[in-house]
This record gives C-alpha cells, structure tokens and sequence, in this order.
C-alpha cells in the first residue's frame, strides 16, 4: 500500500467516524506551495475537507490558530477531527470558489465589492481583536516578520528577478539599500497578528459568505502587509477607486473597533505604501522564481500583471523611494518594452478560439479531425511510467486522486506537462493575436484510461487558468458517447 492511499484511508475513516456515512467520492484539489496535501471527500449527505501532512509543528500551528479564530466568530474552517499522530485532520469544506476566480469570472461587481468589503473588515478582527490573544511562539516557523524576514523578502526580488533580467545596477549600493529599508520597516511600532497570505486566492466562497484559510504561515508583524496583500494582488487587478474605499473602509473598521485605541492614520498610511512597493517586489521575486527559472506558466502569466501594479506604484509614488538605486532599478523595470515582453493575450468574446481536448488509447487509433483544420497537437504520454501496471490503480483512472497523486510525485508527468505546456502556450498565443478560431490537443496512451486522462484534464485546467479558456474535453475511451475515429 502507498504512503497516500494510507493516507486517503485514514481520511476515510476519519470522515465516517464524524458523519456516519461513508466516503463515496474523493475529489482533488490543487497542491499549496508547502507539502500539505488536501482533498475533497464526498459523502451521500455531507462533504469536507482532508488534510495531511508529516510537518506535526505546522499543523499545531494550524489547529491553534483555528481555535483562537473560531472563538472570535472568524469564518475559518472548523476542525471536526484529527487523527492521533496529528498528521492527517479533517476540516469544514468552505466551498470550491474562491473570491479570485469570482473576480476573474465576473468581474468588479457590486457583489465582488461587497465580498471585498466585509474580507477588510475580518482581516480587522483577525489582526487587532484575535492576534492579541495569540502566543508567537507557537509559530511553526518564524515568530515574526522582522528585519531578516523583510531583507530575505528583498532579496528574492533582486536574486529571482532584477538578475535574472540582467538589470544594470551596483549591487553593493542596492543591497546597502534595502538593509537599510528592511531595518527602518522592522522598527515600526504597530505589530499585529500578520496573515501573511491574505489574498483573495485564499478567500473561499459559500453560500455568498467569505471563508479564510491557509493562515498557518501567520506570525507578528505589520498590519499593513495584509491589507495590502489583499487590494494589491496582481491577478485581481482592483481599480485604484476601490483600493482607495477599501482602504477608507479598513481604517473605519478600526476606529469603530473599541478593542483598538491610539491609532494614527497618516503614520499606517505612510508605512502601507512602503509596504505595497515591499509586496509588488516579493512577489515579483517569487515569479521569477517559479516562472523565468523553473518555467511554470502560471507564475510567467502573473508577471505581467504584477509589472503593471509596479508601473501604478511609480507613476503615483516615486516621490516615496527613498533609495536611489532601488528607484534606478524600478523605472528600468517599468519601461513599456519591459513589460510588454511578458504579456499573454486573452480570450476575445466576440471572436473566441474553441479548442478540443481528446485523451485515447493507441490501441484504438487517433480522435478523428471535427475542425476541419487538419487537426492539431497530439501527445505521446507513453514514456511516462503506466500506474496502470500496479494493482491498485487498475480499477481507476486519471480523473482518481490516487492515480492523481501517483502521476505528480512518482513519476515525470510535471516535466511532461511543463514542456506540453510551454510547446501549447506558443499557439495559443499565436492564435489568439490573429484571431484563429479551433484548435485540437489529443493525449494518447497505452488504454486511453490514466495518463492520458490526467494529462488532457491538467491542460484543460491550465488554459482556463492562463488564457479563461474553457476548453471542451473528451475522454474517448472514459466517456460514454465518444466520437468517431479516422
């Protein structure tokens, strides 16, 4: 038995333990940045959320941050319980929809605007009111965001991306520079409790309301971290009248809280724009990281926006740098010509390419050409290790977590993917800025059942999540009504 399905089984048995039913349906969801694996388990009546990981400090970080929130009234997933060795728990399913992918679907409604408002206002209470019950040194693993937390932020940016563009600057002034930044930013006064990622990612959906999660990662440190986190994220793109009233509003929410006393408005709005300029960077530098050097699409496709907010930022707010060689960098940086090489063309509404996803088995030929087009990528999955070959995968398919989990952590499928990816993306891009309509992409392998299924369901989720392309897909050998084959 694997590591998973002895994990997917402890789950199980935790979930018909608290809800007396059993698991009929375990759904994947899509890995954090950390080790933490979770899913999604369906039950005839109920759902909710499984979690594990071997990390037992940071999930003691999690359970104690839960507790504190939850007697604060704060909408974070409620552990309904916790296997022995505190690797595995299961928790409140706070929905499949995040507040992004509302924003991205629907745009800047007054309905987004009003999500938007009242996550302001519990990011109040989860720094002012519940962060001044919290013990820091239950942190799993800093304590607070100080001034080597703030500098190693600093230096992602510089090491990840201000070099890997090759910028020209004086790296000794540069590096004085930001020392001296991260020193003056860690002598603020104001320290709360700091979510660290609050983000609308990370704002989950449920019957209209906002739910909170990942905040294990939290610590003591600056307010205006989180506030900007959240308006300034470079995928949501908020117009500056909303940062503006959302900003007014986090400030009222202050004063009307009467656990907070002696706050100075001018002195948080001074700090919050460094801040934003201190976020734009570290996310740049993460960017760079997982996008310029270890080329996943995703994190190339928010360089562009991320660029833009830092193009906003110095077109405002250059009168706040303060330092001269960080300022040369940044309007390097903001040249038209440097942004525009990252930039991904969308999908046009009025003139949409449709594009086709087939997964098929070799056995039984190649998915027949509807297009008229001649017909378009098709994909060799078989040099990728066949879970089919092991017993307990027989039974399943590439839609199953187990297979799933298989196919991302035992054998290349990323590296195959991420190569896919980066051949697809090249048409994609070409097509969209010439205004193609149809494009074909078929994955084959030896049954037509795991990794071609897996491989044509991770495409379809990266074009929606790069270009909002929602791509039809067909598995011919899973689907009851296939099409025909030439």
């Amino acid at each position: 038995m694997s590591d998973t399905t002895a994990y997917l089984d402890r789950l199980s048995e935790l979930y018909t333990k608290h809800f007396n039913e059993p698991v009929d349906k375990i759904e994947a969801i899509p890995p954090s940045g950390s080790d933490r694996m979770y899913v999604r388990l369906i039950g005839a009546k109920h759902r909710a959320i499984g979690a594990y990981s071997k990390n037992k400090r940071e999930n003691n970080t999690y359970f104690y941050f839960t507790k504190i929130f939850l007697k604060h009234g704060l909408p974070v997933p409620e552990i309904y319980d916790q296997t022995s060795d505190n690797i595995c728990y299961l928790m409140e399913d706070k929905g499949g929809r995040s507040l992004l992918e509302m924003v991205l679907k629907e745009g800047k409604t007054d309905e987004v605007k009003v999500l938007y408002e009242q996550a302001v206002a519990d990011l109040v209470r989860f720094q002012w009111v519940a962060g001044r019950e919290i013990d820091y040194t239950m942190c799993y693993n800093t304590a607070a965001f100080d001034q080597k937390a703030i500098l190693a932020d600093l230096n992602y940016f510089k090491y990840y991306f201000a070099d890997v563009l090759k910028l020209n600057y004086d790296k000794t002034i540069l590096q004085e520079e930001l020392e001296s930044w991260s020193r003056d930013l860690d002598s603020e006064s104001v320290k709360t409790f700091m979510y660290r990622d609050f983000q609308s990612r990370n704002i989950m959906l449920q019957d209209g309301k906002p739910g909170y999660i990942d905040f294990q990662g939290g610590m003591k440190g600056l307010p205006h971290y989180d506030l900007v986190s959240l308006l300034w994220q470079a995928k949501a793109q908020l117009p500056k009248a909303w940062k503006t009233h959302l900003e007014r509003h986090y400030i009222r929410t202050i004063q009307a809280t009467k656990e907070i006393s002696d706050f100075d408005e001018l002195h948080f709005m001074k700090v919050y724009l460094e801040c934003v300029l201190l976020r734009i960077l570290q996310t740049l530098g993460a960017y760079g990281l997982r996008g310029l050097i270890e080329r996943k699409p995703h994190f190339i496709s928010s360089i562009y926006p991320a660029l833009l907010q830092l193009q906003e930022y110095v077109k405002d707010y250059a009168y706040l740098i303060k330092y001269p060689e960080l300022s040369k960098v940044l309007q390097e940086l903001v040249k038209p010509e440097v942004i525009e090489q990252f930039h991904i063309p969308t999908q046009n509404p009025e003139h949409p390419l449709t594009v086709k996803i087939y997964s098929f088995s070799y056995k039984k030929g190649l998915p027949k050409d509807t297009s008229g087009h001649g017909g378009g990528f098709v994909f060799d999955c078989r040099g990728v290790l066949n879970p089919g070959r092991m017993e307990i995968y027989k039974t399943q398919t590439g839609r199953d977590y187990p297979v799933q989990e298989y196919l991302l952590n035992k054998t290349r499928m990323p590296q195959f993917l991420e190569n896919v990816f980066g051949t697809v993306d090249i048409t994609i891009n070409d097509y969209l800025q010439r205004g193609f309509d149809q494009l074909t992409i078929s994955f084959g392998c030896t049954g037509g059942q795991h990794r071609s299924v897996f491989a044509a369901e991770q495409m379809k989720v990266h074009l929606k999540e790069i270009y909002n392309i929602d791509a039809a897909i067909l598995h011919l050998e899973q689907d009851e009504n296939q099409h025909e084959r030439r």
